[in-house]
């Protein structure tokens, strides 16, 4: 398949799959026990997959990280995911899922495969997943309420810390205290440190595939956030609120929320404070 896709020039043997880092290419598994099938492995098989694949992707920044079935993606991230390019990343990887090549799925014709295999090549050729470095905030009162800015998109809206892209010449910390002035009119004192990481995919972005994001934490006395843009300037941003939130309606909320889990991740920061290491928030 590697080399029906053209991703080698030479058929190559299963012994040699140690030669693959010569062609640009590497294997890794996302679960070490061996099973008749997909369906035999268990949750505990996966037990720290998920964060020894953020490792590879933070270390070694490969253009993709494709996994070859969608049981080898679901163990690590859960969700039910579909063949091709996914919605999350790591840092700046791409995250491919393809059609598991094993005999047994006879379901999915060779043709396919195939085919998944060879939009992997065309990803890979264009030098990845084009993503804007942005940065945001995440805005912490004395009463552990978090501001939440609202953006209209054609999928609906979510709610999410303020903050954006990082312009030419700007520093992330630069670009935060912009982004914090002119989206809340808040100009901090001081900048806390990182909290995640959050990259992601999503189509209709001039010039872009999506986002690679940092957040920070801000603390800030209690205020009341007023945007510094014109009404024609939040409608080009698609900011359409903005405002406080408590850890009790973050956590009751049926509202969407960028990162999908923030309500965990505040309470975890109010409940443990900052972690050592930027964390992958997901999608």
């Amino acid at each position: 398949m590697l080399h029906d896709a053209g991703l080698t020039p030479r058929l190559l043997d299963p012994s040699e799959q140690h030669d693959l880092p010569s062609f640009g290419h590497g294997l890794t598994n996302a679960a070490y026990r061996t099973t008749p099938g997909s369906g035999d492995l268990r949750r505990g098989d996966f037990a720290g997959s998920a964060e020894r694949l953020a490792r590879i992707a933070f270390e070694l920044r490969p253009r993709a990280l494709a996994f070859v079935g969608k049981e080898a993606y679901r163990g690590p991230f859960g969700g039910r995911p579909e063949h091709g390019l996914q919605e999350r990343g790591l840092a700046e990887t791409a995250l491919v899922v393809l059609p598991s090549t094993s005999p047994a799925n006879a379901a999915v014709p060779y043709a396919e495969r195939l085919r998944r295999f060879r939009e992997l090549k065309e990803l890979l050729d264009r030098g990845g997943v084009r993503l804007r470095p942005a940065t945001r905030a995440l805005v912490l009162d004395p009463a552990g309420r978090v501001l939440l800015v609202r953006f209209r998109f054609p999928h609906g809206d979510v709610w999410a810390p303020p903050g954006g892209g990082i312009h030419p010449g700007e520093t992330p910390e630069q670009a935060i205290r912009r982004e914090l002035h002119e989206e809340t009119g808040l100009e901090p004192a001081e900048l806390g440190p990182w909290l995640w990481t959050r990259s992601h995919v999503f189509p209709d972005m001039a010039g872009w595939d999506g986002q690679a994001e940092r957040c920070l934490l801000v603390r800030a006395p209690a205020f009341e956030p007023a945007p510094h843009f014109s009404a024609a300037k939040l409608l080009e941003e698609k900011m359409t609120g903005l405002r406080w939130w408590t850890p009790e309606e973050l956590r009751a909320s049926h509202e969407t929320f960028a990162p999908r889990r923030l309500p965990a991740l505040v309470a975890a920061l109010l409940r443990d404070g900052p972690p050592p290491e930027p964390v992958d928030a997901g999608v």
